[in-house]
């Protein structure tokens, strides 16, 4: 009878366990995605005042400059779970951000305007940063993700409803391409 009673006290005390690092990194899947939701914000208002800067100069590329608006536009518009959507439009804007500084070095004035030389090194800093954020929550996603799907721990995360989290990566290969500027 004792030893039948330590069995379930020890079953139990083993799912609390379980459970209680289920909860935690689950967590740690939520945080990450804030630090990256964190510096997509901080890029999307940079990106206003960088295609002020280059509007000036470069009035005639008209349709690069709006391209990249309604792609910032689009990427803030993703709701804040949707990790595959977000990083789909990310990866868009990305690729127009590059056609952007593309364009910078057809216009010698403007790649060498301080303003636009500040916004540009701010930019490649949040990109750096970006990439960082990036990196740790698709290291807390996979550490969720392999508690969710491991056995034991799959029992308890079955009944008490943790799922695996998306990675947030670029799936559509366009978006990997360096961007091709024409004049």
């Amino acid at each position: 009878m004792f030893t039948a009673l330590a069995i379930i006290a020890a079953v139990l005390v083993y799912a609390v366990i379980v459970y209680n690092g289920l909860v935690k990194s689950r967590q740690m899947v939520e945080e990450a995605w804030s630090g990256i939701d964190v510096q997509l914000k901080r890029r999307a208002d940079l990106i206003p005042n960088l295609i002020e800067t280059v509007k000036g100069y470069a009035a005639h590329e008209k349709s690069t400059l709006e391209e990249v608006i309604n792609l910032r536009n689009k990427a803030q518009a993703v709701p804040a779970g949707d990790v595959a959507g977000r990083a789909q439009a990310e990866g868009m804007l990305g690729q127009a951000l590059g056609k952007l500084f593309a364009l910078a070095e057809a216009y010698p004035d403007l790649k060498a305007n301080q303003g636009f030389l500040d916004l540009q090194a701010s930019l490649e800093t949040l990109e750096g940063e970006i990439q960082m954020s990036r990196r740790y929550y698709n290291g807390a996603a996979r550490d969720l993700n392999v508690k969710v799907e491991s056995f034991p721990s799959n029992l308890v995360a079955r009944n008490f409803g943790f799922s695996k989290a998306s990675y947030f990566e670029i799936t559509n290969e366009a978006d990997r391409a360096v961007p091709s500027v024409k004049f």
